[in-house]
């Protein structure tokens, strides 16, 4: 592999094995003497900016925010050196969506070093918020750049990983935009973790290396993702999804089991497009068959617009230097104004629960905080405003192996509403499709209660009945 630039002594750390993975084996044209000039300008400086991991996270002091880049992008060679500092550090705020790997920093040991501040949670945290050393913020995934620049959530130091730089001297954040650019615009301290691993990707992705504050090389494979596999009864629900996708669809979707079940239930689809928060493995296939192609977008035509990806190898090799994608920030991607402009968009969202009025509980299990508010309510509102838009909540009748139905007479007590009722359209489970919007309370309780596992009706039909949702006189309604 071509060195990036000139090494710094000791603290610079594999320079020889920098490169992107793209330009391996490609033979380049003769630079002229001014691009020359340039590249041994920014090479220098870069060279200058190599250290170790230990070195650059001295910038971290008592009492900083810090801000680490989310998903696959995790800079997990900087997050083990943040911790390693730990005693060296008090009342350190690390703020972050959902990130992978271990998450030390939330260990009952590390209390009064650091405290998390999760804007969206996964498996790595949420047990310390459940505890209580750790903290959770409801906000729209739309909303959460504006807190940088407001005053509510000013930043000192943002962790990042991006790829090595190109011939001009620019890095890109590769797999994972997020809110992470917005961050480094606005924090005065960007160390970024440069690994030769990480694609290079289209977009509003790039940062110079004279932005960057301190650069640790590694080379090592990123943290993947695999969407669970999807069973009989979500390929079920996907079905009834997919019926309510028409061709030329610009399509929003997440990850999971529904999800990749929804996306393997469209290959009899034609001219999709994509304008989403997220990409999976699931849309590799879908594009190179040609069904989403964005041809029909009214947004943004022939592009995969997203903010990130979640996935595997298979996933990042297929993003690496790909035209047909552009990475946003979410602030773009989720703005439901901007989501609006896409007609036939289809929003594709999951729930824990929604009760018998609609209301939707997607972050949390009663009181206790499972994810978050993501881009649930972006998408739900940007569909429901764009012509011949189609808003989604897509979920399983039951959980716990049918235990308990995820229809519910009231939603469990301390349950967050994420999506109102007053904005849900479309409910799906495997029993079939009810439409809410302009419902009323009846309607919508015979239309709920007619997707649910038969299992449950009874139950929810006597709720509805003391409720006085329901007449006695009244059967169950069919869906629409």
């Amino acid at each position: 592999m071509r060195a990036l630039g000139p090494a710094s002594g000791k603290d610079a750390v594999g320079a020889e094995q920098a490169g992107p993975a793209h330009a391996k084996g490609l033979k380049r044209p003769r630079m002229r003497l001014a691009e020359r000039q340039a590249k041994m300008a920014w090479s220098e400086v870069y060279g200058r900016k190599c250290m170790s991991a230990a070195r650059a996270l001295e910038a971290v002091r008592s009492g900083a925010r810090v801000w680490i880049q989310s998903g696959c992008g995790t800079p997990s060679t900087l997050v083990d050196a943040l911790v390693a500092r730990a005693g060296e550090v008090q009342d350190v705020e690390i703020v972050h969506m959902m990130t992978l790997g271990s998450a030390d920093y939330t260990r009952p040991e590390y209390e009064g070093h650091f405290r998390h501040r999760g804007l969206f949670l996964g498996s790595n945290v949420r047990e310390a918020v459940a505890a209580g050393r750790a903290d959770y913020t409801p906000i729209f995934l739309s909303e959460i750049e504006g807190l940088f620049g407001d005053g509510g959530l000013p930043l000192d130091v943002v962790l990042m990983q991006v790829s090595p730089p190109d011939a001009h001297g620019f890095v890109s954040l590769g797999t994972t935009v997020d809110c992470t650019l917005t961050a480094a615009r606005m924090a005065p301290v960007l160390i970024a973790e440069v690994n030769d691993q990480m694609p290079r990707t289209h977009g509003d992705t790039f940062l110079h290396v004279s932005r960057l504050s301190a650069i640790v090389e590694t080379s090592r494979p990123l943290l993947e993702l695999r969407a669970e596999p999807f069973t009989d009864m979500h390929l079920r629900v996907a079905r009834n999804v997919a019926s309510l996708i028409p061709n030329g669809a610009t399509l929003q979707t997440g990850i999971g089991g529904i999800p990749e079940a929804v996306l393997a239930c469209l290959n009899d689809k034609r001219d999709l497009g994509v304008h989403t928060e997220m990409c999976a493995d699931g849309l590799i296939e879908l594009m190179e068959s040609g069904v989403v192609n964005g041809e029909r977008k009214s947004l943004h035509r022939g592009k995969v617009v997203a903010a990130f990806v979640l996935g595997t190898q298979r996933l990042f090799d297929f993003i690496d230097d790909n035209p047909s994608f552009e990475f946003r920030s979410v602030s773009y991607t989720n703005d439901p104004f901007v989501v609006a402009q896409n007609e036939r968009m289809v929003a594709i969202n999951s729930a824990i629960q929604v009760d018998l009025t609609g209301q939707v509980c997607s972050d949390s299990i009663g009181t206790r905080p499972y994810s978050g508010f993501g881009g649930q309510l972006d998408f739900i509102r940007g569909a429901a405003r764009a012509k011949g838009g189609v808003p989604i909540i897509a979920l399983p009748a039951t959980a716990l192996d049918g235990k308990v139905s995820r229809l519910v007479p009231v939603l469990e007590p301390g349950a967050g509403v994420v999506t109102s009722r007053a904005d849900v359209h479309y409910v799906v489970t495997e029993y079939g499709i009810a439409y809410l919007h302009g419902k009323t309370l009846r309607e919508r309780a015979e239309a709920l209660i007619a997707i649910a596992d038969p299992r449950f009706r009874q139950e929810l039909e006597d709720f509805a009945l003391r409720a006085h949702y329901l007449e006695r006189e009244r059967t169950t309604a069919a869906p629409f």
